[in-house]
């Protein structure tokens, strides 16, 4: 390539990979695959190797992750969290453990770095799709955890860290010392499916793959939506290894054990290269077998003492590599188009598929989301198309072979009306899915409703799973929400495999669920947008099912933390004729939550207290108190908490280490106090 054109390319690259690295890093929203990034990255780094006159200071192949999102205090890492280099074949892995060799004058590994009688060589793990962070802990306890960020500053996102189960806020034994470890946050396999499914059923735009799932969850400023997300984590690095007596990587997991640590089980120690290329072809199918998505094996030279001598570059270390192994994407053929209805109504496309082999299962159903990606990828029945599963979970078709068309391929067309229960179909403005209105009697949305009306966030009746709701719907034994607060044991003993135990257990959580609080009742209804935290706020803010059926839509937004999409949505179900006759038919069996105080209709009144009509924010590191401890204190007291500090924030509490929140209350003049003094406050 001339070096005029290389320049050209060179920017258009610069221009591209910026773009993409802003919306895959910082928006969690990426538009292209990783292996299209990777493709475009390393072509530039060829080139600027080749014409290094035409490379940036700022060039891509130079960062090691995003920017830091100013919602977010900013943490500094004492040492900087690098990114890694990839290699692509087994000639580049070669390559890596030549550069080692020469780095450090030696002969191959395997024949020459011997000490003691050990034997040295590299670790291979499994690379997870996830988002990188820091963990500190000060004598067993974790204090404090951030993103990766650019590598040198993060984000801190200590709260939403504690909400990971498999996290531990306490070290097993006694660590007297402070202890700092890296790994990867993620959700598994099933997390992802089911949280994407949840988002296309609210009209929602789906997370492209697991690791934009963890990372935008793990980055939210309410910690309760992190924890409904289910993220796990998993630790596989030491700051400073050797102040903690790790001297080989293969000690890593030993030591991450003994403390209470989780680390993936999926990794060895390989004396050869030759052994590490066995380990990548092992796991190149069988990694599909995990709960957690991989993309590649990162392989480490064992030997710690080496890896300061080997150094860095300003963005990957030189002792650890990355083994990518390539997207798979298959052909096969569309044997039809079915339309499947969700629980709110949405109608959405199915393509059946000839059966194919992708990513260790076999596929044969792929979602088509809505009509308008239906036409944009212009899917016909009969197209030979390619798939790939998107974050090698979920089936997907990329695109149609169209020179492979005969002219016999049938064009799509959505019906005009629900193939549940035959009601008009209506779009709504603003919106991609169409949706079936019959919200009180289709078959299709009654079956996903009870689902979600009996699941442990909302009614919690324990018992009447998928099977049973489907019986009871087949039946018309249920026929609206309200129906199952008629059930006797005669309807029961008409459902097949239903003993008179089960009955019984069955009639107990239906009647116990009367107690359930409002909240529950709110989130059980699947009002649009309206998930566990939007039906807290509701609850909390208007205090009676009657109080929030009578506003109107503007004082619905106006209760913090609504907005106008949630409370359009809020004034549009309670609108509906059909909804007020099943929360009549559920008050008329004595729900608590429609019978306790709901003649009043005002809102609920507001806790007096210190606080009270106060919006506080807590930042830096307390010794006294968790923030959530804090956060339950100071709503006893009448006052609310908030993550951002804004010119409405009344107070700011700072701790040790304060950030960007205390430099931004000092600049709008808002009132700032240590924790000393608001633990005297407290007091009187």
């Amino acid at each position: 390539m001339a070096a005029g054109d290389a320049e050209i390319r060179m920017s258009e690259l610069y221009e591209k990979l910026t773009r993409h690295g802003r919306l895959y890093y910082e928006d969690d929203a990426p538009v292209i695959s990783d292996a299209e990034y990777d493709a475009m990255l390393r072509e530039l780094g060829e080139l600027e190797n080749i014409h290094p006159e035409f490379a940036r200071a700022d060039s891509p192949t130079k960062r090691v992750g995003g920017g830091v999102l100013e919602k977010f205090e900013k943490v500094e890492h004492e040492r900087p969290m690098l990114s890694l280099d990839n290699v692509f074949d087994e000639e580049e892995l070669r390559g890596f453990e030549s550069r080692i060799n020469e780095r450090l004058g030696t002969a191959p590994l395997d024949a020459a770095l011997l000490s003691a009688g050990e034997k040295n060589g590299f670790v291979c793990e499994m690379k997870i799709d996830g988002l990188a962070v820091s963990l500190t802990y000060v004598d067993g306890l974790f204090v404090k955890g951030s993103t990766r960020g650019d590598g040198k500053i993060g984000e801190d996102v200590t709260e939403n860290l504690r909400t990971i189960k498999n996290l531990p806020l306490r070290l097993n034994g006694i660590v007297s010392e402070k202890l700092e470890v890296r790994g990867e946050v993620f959700i598994s396999r099933g997390q992802f499916a089911e949280l994407n499914r949840i988002r296309e059923e609210n009209g929602e735009p789906l997370f492209a793959n697991p690791r934009n799932a963890a990372a935008g969850s793990l980055r939210q400023l309410d910690s309760k939506v992190t924890a409904s997300r289910g993220l796990s984590i998993f630790l596989y690095y030491f700051v400073e290894p050797e102040r903690h007596g790790i001297v080989k990587q293969s000690d890593v997991f030993r030591r991450l054990a003994e403390l209470g640590l989780p680390a993936q089980e999926a990794w060895a120690f390989c004396e050869t290269m030759k052994d590490v290329n066995v380990f990548i072809e092992k796991w190149r199918e069988k990694r599909f077998e995990l709960n957690y998505v991989t993309d590649g094996v990162v392989v480490k030279l064992d030997d710690i003492s080496l890896w300061e001598r080997l150094g860095s570059t300003s963005h990957a270390p030189r002792w650890a590599v990355a083994f990518k192994y390539p997207p798979e994407i298959v052909f096969t053929r569309v044997l039809s188009i079915d339309i499947s209805v969700g629980r709110t109504g949405a109608l959405t496309p199915v393509a059946n598929l000839e059966p194919v082999q992708v990513s260790g299962t076999v596929v044969q159903r792929a979602g088509l989301h809505n009509e308008d990606e239906v036409r944009r990828k212009d899917v016909r029945i009969g197209d030979r198309v390619r798939v790939h599963k998107a974050g090698e979970i979920i089936p997907e078709i990329v695109d149609v072979d169209k020179n492979a068309r005969n002219g016999e391929e049938v064009p799509f067309e959505m019906p005009s009306s629900c193939p549940a229960c035959g009601s008009q179909i209506v779009r709504l403005p603003g919106e991609v899915a169409v949706r079936c209105p019959n919200r009180s009697s289709c078959p299709a949305q009654l079956k996903e409703g009870l689902r979600h009306f009996a699941s442990r966030a909302g009614m919690d009746i324990r018992g009447l799973g998928d099977k049973l709701a489907e019986q009871l719907i087949e039946k018309k034994t249920v026929q609206n929400l309200a129906d199952l607060y008629y059930l006797t044991m005669d309807d029961l003993a008409e459902l097949d495999r239903m003993g008179e135990k089960s009955a019984q257990n069955l009639l107990y959580a239906i009647e116990n669920s009367k107690k359930r609080p409002l909240s529950a009742l709110i989130a059980a209804l699947g009002i649009r947008f309206v998930g566990d935290k939007a039906a807290e706020v509701l609850a909390e803010h208007f205090g009676t099912m009657e109080a929030l059926r009578s506003v109107s839509e503007d004082v619905l937004a106006m209760a913090d933390g609504i907005g106008p999409v949630i409370a359009s949505s809020v004034e549009a179900f309670f609108g509906d004729p059909a909804n007020g006759e099943l929360l009549a038919r559920l008050e008329e069996r004595g729900l608590s939550a429609l019978t306790s105080n709901s003649v009043t209709g005002a809102a609920k009144p507001v806790r007096e207290g210190i606080f009270s009509g106060m919006t506080l924010v807590f930042t830096g590191e307390m010794s006294s108190f968790t923030r959530d401890d804090a956060e339950k204190l100071v709503k006893e007291q009448g006052g609310k908490t908030t993550k951002s500090v804004s010119a409405k924030t009344s107070l700011v509490i700072a701790g040790e280490k304060a950030g960007s929140k205390l430099e931004k209350a000092t600049a709008l003049g808002v009132r700032t106090i240590d924790e000393t003094e608001f633990l005297k406050m407290l007091s009187h």
